[in-house]
C-alpha cells in the first residue's frame, strides 16, 4: 500500500514522483473537479446562496480513476497549489473521494525541490475552509454577475457578449483613458537649451527663470521666447553656483506577480498570460543536467516581499563569492510588503541559487531562458549594494536669467552590474558633466529654442495596466493577466502597437454599464470589496454575508435598468474611414467580424461591398503584380498576407515577402516568425534542407 498525492498540474507528477520515492503514487486533477453548471446560474438566491457543484463532464474518467485509486492507498494527500484556487480544489477534490475535513491531509509545495516536497510533507495541515469560503465568494460573486448582465448586454446591445466583475474595472480605465485623450487640449509652450562649452567638454543647461525669482518661467508663445533670446544676446555665461552631492541608488524589490508581468513586457513585450505561463514552466519543474527534473522558482502567484533565511542567506554567499564583499550592504535588506498583501508564500525567487541562468541556459527553450534570468538576476540584486552616484547640479548666470545644468556619474555601480529596472517612460537624465567652479565663464556654442505642445495622458499598455489595476488594488494576482485576455478577445479593446485602446463596441458596452451599474465599474468600491472579500479567507468576515449584501445592491439595480431600457437598443457606433467604396462611393467604416477587422459600406443592403482593412505597415508590394500587400485572416483563424488586387491576382503567402528570389526554385523569400527567413515554396529543396538542420 502506498500514498496517494494528488496534485494539479500533470507536469508536477514526475518530478514530485521521483523525490518522494516508491512509497507514494502521484496523480494530477488537472485543474478543477468540479464546478457550477454552464446551463444555469447555479446558485440559489433563496437558500444562502447555496452553489450547486457538478461534476466536470469531461473530468468523467479521471475522476473514476482519482476514485480507483484513492480506494486502493493507504491514504490520501492533497497537493493542489499553494493559493486560494488550489484550496477550493482540494476541497473539492476531499468531497469526491468522502475524505475526512478533519483528518490533516492538505499539504502545499512553495517550490517542487527535493527541499521543497520534503518540507511539505512533514507538514500536513487541514483544510483551510477559510480560503475555500474566500474562493467560493469570488466564484459566486462573478457567476451572478456575468450570468446577470451577459443576456443583459445581449438584449440591449448585441448577441454573444459578456461582462465580468473585475474586468469592467480594467475596461472603464481604459474607456476613461481614452476619453481624457479626445477631450484633451494641447498648451503651447517653449523651451531654451544652451550648450555650453567648460574647457573641451560640451553640455547642455537649460532655462529656468530669472536670476531673482525663485519660480521656474513659463514661455507659452513664440513671441516670448523671442524676448528672451534678444536678451540673451551677447551675454556673458557664468557659473553662479556648483551644488554636489551623493545619491544611494537602491535596487528594486524581488518580484512578485504583477511586477513580474510588467518588467517582461517591458523587457521581452511578453504578454502577461504568456509571462504566467512560462513562470509556471519554470515552478513545475524543468530537467536540468546534474539536477534531474525541478522546480527552478517558487510559487509564481504572490504578492509578498517576504524572503526565507536559507535563500537570503545563499544568496548573500553567491554575492560574496562572484562580486565580492563591497557588492555586499553592511545590512542585510528588507522589503515590506503591501498591507492588502497577503503574505502566504514568499517572492518569486530561484530555488536553487547557484545555479545561474548560464548554468541552466541549455535545458531551457528561449523565452523559459529570458524569464528564469530576469527572476535570477532582479532576486540577487535586490540583496545587492545600493549603486551610488555623485550628482552634480550648477547654476549659471545669464544677464537675468539662470540655467541650470544637472548630471551624474557613477561612484560604485553596486547593484547595477548584474541588473537594472525597466521603465515605462525614457529618461532624460544627462551623464558626467565637466568639472566647473563659481565663477567660471562658459563659452556659448548654441542657443536653441524649441516650440513643444503639452500631450495628453498616454494610453495605458499592458504593464501600466497592470500597475494601475495592482496599485487600486483591483483584483490579485492571479487575475490581472486573465483580465486582458479576456477583454482584448471580446474586442472590448484592442492593440495600438503596445498600447490598449478601447473599440467602439467596448465603449458601448463600459458606457452601459457605468450608467445603470455604477458600483461594479467603480475602482473605490472594487477595492473595498476586495478586501472584503480577503477578510473571508482569514476569517474575519462571512461570505453569505457578503454575498447577499452585494447580490441586494446588485439586483435592484438590474431591475431598474431593465426598466429604463424596456424595448430600448443600444448602437454601435461604426468608425468612418477616408476609403472610397469603388461601387457607389459612400465612405466605408470599419465593421468587426469572425476573423477580425474588415472594410464594409455603410449603404448595405443596397451596396455589399466589402474589402480588408488595409495595414500602413506593410510596405512590401505584392511580389506577382506590385499592388498593396494586406494582412487577411483565413477561415480556419489563421493570418496570411494576400493581394488588394484579389482576385485578379491570387498571391497569398504564410509570410511577408521580403523581394527576393529563391536560389533553389525561383519562388518568393519570405520573412516568417522571428525573422526567419526562408522559401515559402512547401516543396522546395531549401525548405526540406533547413528543416532536416
Amino acid at each position: 500500500m502506498s500514498k496517494l498525492v494528488i496534485v494539479e498540474s500533470p507536469t508536477k507528477v514526475k518530478s514530485i514522483k521521483k523525490y518522494l520515492g516508491n512509497d507514494y503514487e502521484v496523480m494530477a486533477s488537472m485543474g478543477h473537479v468540479r464546478d457550477l453548471p454552464k446551463s444555469k446560474l447555479g446558485i440559489d438566491v433563496k437558500n444562502n446562496f447555496k452553489l450547486e457543484y457538478i461534476n466536470m463532464p469531461d473530468k468523467r474518467n479521471l475522476i473514476k480513476s482519482l476514485k480507483d485509486a484513492a480506494d486502493k492507498s493507504d491514504g490520501v494527500l492533497l497537493a493542489t497549489d499553494p493559493d486560494r484556487e488550489g484550496e477550493a480544489i482540494s476541497w473539492h477534490l476531499a468531497q469526491l473521494l468522502s475524505l475526512d475535513m478533519n483528518v490533516a491531509n492538505r499539504v502545499t509545495f512553495n517550490e517542487i525541490t527535493n527541499a521543497g516536497v520534503a518540507a511539505g510533507i512533514k507538514s500536513p495541515r487541514t483544510l483551510d475552509l477559510d480560503l475555500v469560503d474566500a474562493q467560493q465568494a469570488r466564484r459566486a460573486l462573478d457567476r451572478i454577475v456575468g450570468y446577470k448582465l451577459s443576456p443583459f448586454l445581449w438584449k440591449k446591445v448585441k448577441g454573444g457578449l459578456s461582462a465580468g466583475r473585475v474586468q469592467s474595472v480594467a475596461l472603464k480605465l481604459i474607456v476613461d483613458r481614452e476619453r481624457e485623450i479626445e477631450k484633451f487640449v494641447p498648451s503651447e509652450f517653449w523651451s531654451i537649451d544652451a550648450k555650453l562649452l567648460s574647457g573641451k567638454k560640451s553640455f547642455d543647461a537649460k532655462l529656468y527663470g530669472k536670476i531673482d525669482d525663485k519660480k521656474a518661467i513659463t514661455i507659452t508663445c513664440r513671441e516670448d521666447a523671442e524676448k528672451i533670446l534678444d536678451h540673451l544676446n551677447n551675454a556673458d555665461y557664468i557659473v553662479e553656483n556648483v551644488k554636489k552631492g551623493l545619491r544611494h541608488k537602491q535596487p528594486a524589490p524581488p518580484f512578485i506577480t504583477s511586477t513580474l508581468q510588467q518588467e517582461a513586457s517591458r523587457k521581452f513585450s511578453f504578454t502577461g498570460q504568456k509571462t504566467m505561463r512560462i513562470a509556471q514552466q519554470l515552478y513545475e519543474g524543468v530537467d536540468v543536467p546534474g539536477y534531474g527534473v525541478t522546480g527552478l522558482i517558487t510559487y509564481m502567484r504572490t504578492d509578498s516581499l517576504r524572503i526565507s533565511d536559507e535563500a537570503r542567506s545563499a544568496a548573500s554567499s553567491l554575492i560574496l563569492k562572484t562580486f565580492g564583499k563591497d557588492y555586499l550592504p553592511d545590512k542585510p535588506r528588507y522589503f515590506k510588503s503591501k498591507d492588502s498583501a497577503q503574505d502566504a508564500h514568499e517572492a518569486i525567487r530561484p530555488t536553487i541559487i547557484d545555479l545561474t541562468p548560464a548554468a541552466a541556459k541549455a535545458a531551457l527553450s528561449t523565452d523559459q531562458y529570458k524569464l528564469y534570468k530576469l527572476i535570477w538576476e532582479r532576486f540577487i540584486a535586490s540583496l545587492m549594494s545600493a549603486c551610488l552616484q555623485d550628482t552634480v547640479s550648477v547654476d549659471i548666470a545669464a544677464n537675468d536669467y539662470i540655467f541650470k545644468a544637472t548630471g551624474y556619474s557613477v561612484r560604485f555601480d553596486g547593484y547595477t552590474v548584474l541588473y537594472e529596472e525597466g521603465t515605462d517612460v525614457a529618461s532624460s537624465a544627462q551623464g558626467e558633466l565637466p568639472l566647473m567652479s563659481k565663477g567660471d565663464i562658459l563659452k556659448l556654442k548654441k542657443i536653441v529654442p524649441s516650440q513643444h505642445f503639452t500631450q495628453p495622458p498616454a494610453r495605458y499598455t499592458e504593464p501600466t495596466l497592470i500597475k494601475a489595476l495592482d496599485d487600486n488594488g483591483i483584483g490579485r494576482p492571479s487575475t490581472y493577466a486573465p483580465i486582458i485576455s479576456n477583454i482584448l478577445q471580446r474586442s472590448y479593446i484592442e492593440r495600438d502597437k503596445k498600447s490598449l485602446k478601447p473599440t467602439s463596441l467596448g465603449m458601448v458596452v463600459s458606457d452601459l454599464i457605468s450608467e445603470h451599474f455604477k458600483p461594479i465599474v467603480d475602482v473605490k468600491f472594487t477595492a473595498g470589496f476586495e478586501k472584503k472579500l480577503d477578510k473571508i479567507g482569514i476569517g474575519e468576515a462571512d461570505w453569505i454575508e457578503i454575498i447577499n449584501e452585494f447580490y441586494s445592491d446588485f439586483n435592484t439595480l438590474y431591475i431598474k435598468a431593465e426598466k429604463q431600457l424596456d424595448g430600448k437598443h443600444v448602437k454601435i457606433p461604426d468608425v468612418e474611414t477616408e476609403i472610397i467604396c469603388d461601387k457607389c462611393g459612400r465612405k466605408m467604416v470599419i465593421k468587426n467580424g469572425r476573423f477580425g477587422k474588415f472594410l464594409a459600406c455603410p449603404g448595405y443592403p443596397e451596396c455589399k461591398n466589402t474589402k480588408p482593412v488595409p495595414e500602413d505597415d506593410i510596405k512590401q508590394p505584392c511580389p506577382k503584380c506590385g499592388s498593396k500587400l494586406v494582412k487577411r485572416i483565413s477561415k480556419k483563424g489563421k493570418k496570411f498576407y494576400g493581394c488588394s488586387n484579389y482576385p485578379n491576382c491570387d498571391f497569398a503567402s504564410p509570410g511577408l515577402p521580403t523581394g527576393d528570389i529563391c536560389q533553389e526554385c525561383g519562388s518568393y523569400i519570405i520573412s516568417g516568425l522571428r525573422g526567419r527567413k526562408y522559401c515559402m515554396n512547401s516543396e522546395c529543396p531549401s525548405r526540406k534542407k533547413a528543416k532536416n538542420e
